[in-house]
């Protein structure tokens, strides 16, 4: 007979509800205290409205919210919900069924009283993917910093930016690495070896002359034989390597690009015109974009588009395989940021860091 499967304790699951009435900001803070992936929107009574996913927060802010706005635009009101006392297999079927991490529990009058998490019906959370730091560039806008020491060896917070990098990686499960290393990668090496300091596998890809940050991946041998994440040695961020991964596979697509929201004031008024007529004024309107935020997650199939040794940048790769009918996505991020190219930036990961 199987056992029933007992849910999250209620100090966890509990950190999860949310009020109707939060703003996206509210609804970010609580996916990231909570650490469960879902928040529940309740009413005063702890009816469950509906729920909030990190994916949920991404699409709305594709659509134009920002993290001011409500989240009543973006809450799944339709949400699978299960019954008390169900047995660990049936969870796990029911999840499994309809590709799901999160299962609310309810009473009969729809109130939260539990939460499964698919990581806790599961026992190993490691990773099988590859990831790939590109640590070839030789930080030109980092001098003098950089004459005699490569870019991510850089010290922030205490440690070098690779390490940042990796720990972070390594705490969601990814257990395999490949530096790509040109400009002094010597030292790159010398510092971590085969890994095993760090309870991880690090390889090396040793580039003769600079590939760009697309064309280092083509040389990898063996290839990857499930999707795999790449990512500059230069960015210092809190984004989850898994759930971009997880967000890559349930699209189906090919390659995924991290974005960020990027905005700007033109300093000045604005004069819309048709020919030599007036048809309107715009005060100092601000603009936004999506920039590159430079991490990514490719297939092994979007190597083909790589000749071994060619030199390409990343939206190169991007152009080509969009241009070959391939899915290219985008993953719009909303966690902290930094890409460390200007002495500037640097500054500001030291702050950043020594602030934690």
């Amino acid at each position: 007979m199987a056992h029933s499967e007992e849910p999250l304790a209620i100090e966890r699951w509990s950190k999860a509800l949310l009020s109707a009435n939060a703003t996206v900001r509210l609804g970010i803070c609580n996916l990231e205290e909570s650490a469960l992936q879902i928040a529940l929107v309740v009413s005063d009574s702890g009816v469950l409205i509906g729920t909030l996913t990190d994916g949920d927060i991404r699409r709305g802010l594709l659509r134009g919210l920002d993290v001011n706005s409500p989240i009543d635009s973006i809450i799944h009101r339709e949400p699978l919900l299960v019954p008390r006392g169900l047995s660990r297999d049936t969870v796990m079927q029911i999840m499994h069924a309809n590709n799901i991490r999160q299962l609310p529990i309810v009473d009969e009058n729809r109130r939260v009283v539990g939460l499964h998490l698919w990581n806790e019906l599961v026992v190993s959370n490691a990773r099988p993917n590859l990831m790939v730091i590109m640590a070839g560039g030789e930080g030109l806008r980092l001098r003098p910093h950089t004459e005699k020491c490569p870019k991510p060896l850089l010290p922030v917070g205490g440690k070098p930016m690779l390490e940042h990098i990796i720990e972070r990686a390594k705490a969601e499960g990814f257990q395999r690495f490949v530096l790509a290393i040109h400009y002094l990668g010597e030292m790159i090496q010398d510092h971590f070896d085969d890994g095993s300091a760090w309870q991880v596998r690090i390889d090396y890809l040793k580039e003769d002359s600079p590939l760009g940050t697309a064309g280092a991946i083509g040389l990898i041998q063996p290839r990857p034989d499930a999707p795999f994440v790449v990512t500059n040695g230069d960015v210092l961020t809190d984004i989850r390597y898994g759930e971009m991964l997880d967000f890559h596979c349930r699209h189906a697509a090919t390659a995924t690009m991290a974005v960020r929201a990027y905005e700007w004031q033109i300093p000045f008024g604005v004069v819309r015109t048709k020919g030599v007529d007036i048809v309107g004024f715009e005060e100092k309107p601000i603009t936004r974009s999506h920039i590159n935020a430079g991490v990514y997650v490719l297939e092994p199939g979007a190597l083909d588009a790589l000749a071994p040794g060619e030199h390409c940048d990343m939206p190169s790769l991007f152009s080509r395989l969009h241009g070959s009918t391939a899915r290219t996505i985008v993953y719009p991020m909303h966690e902290p940021w930094l890409d460390v190219g200007r002495a500037s930036d640097y500054a500001s990961a030291q702050d950043s860091i020594g602030r934690r």
